[in-house]
């Protein structure tokens, strides 16, 4: 069974702030996902103003709205790997460094 479950494909779900300008960013984490995951998908839609949140199998594993900072990328993909291969979801923990300064 658990061949079955890694020839299956799964949907990542990103929530991203239109006004932010967070689209780039999720293209970028689809084609990470995409290249280590062929069948994965991902589907980026615009919402909530600082809004970055990834949702895999129905659970929240990442929120900008919380952390204040997009996820690690290479995490997240890899927690897709896991679950292709029959694991839950789990939390990123990883981050982008923030690029703020405040003055």
């Amino acid at each position: 069974m658990s061949s079955e479950n890694s020839s299956k494909n799964l949907t990542v779900n990103v929530e991203y702030c239109g006004a932010c300008d967070y689209g780039g960013h999720c293209l970028a984490l689809a084609k990470i996902i995409k290249d280590k995951n062929p069948n994965a998908s991902v589907t980026c839609k615009r919402g909530r103003q600082g809004s970055f949140e990834v949702v895999i199998k129905e659970k929240l594993v990442y929120s900008k709205l919380q952390t204040m900072a997009l996820p690690d990328y290479e995490e997240v993909a890899n927690v897709v790997s896991e679950v292709l291969q029959g694991g839950e979801p789990k939390e990123i923990k990883g981050q982008q460094p923030i690029d703020c300064a405040i003055q």
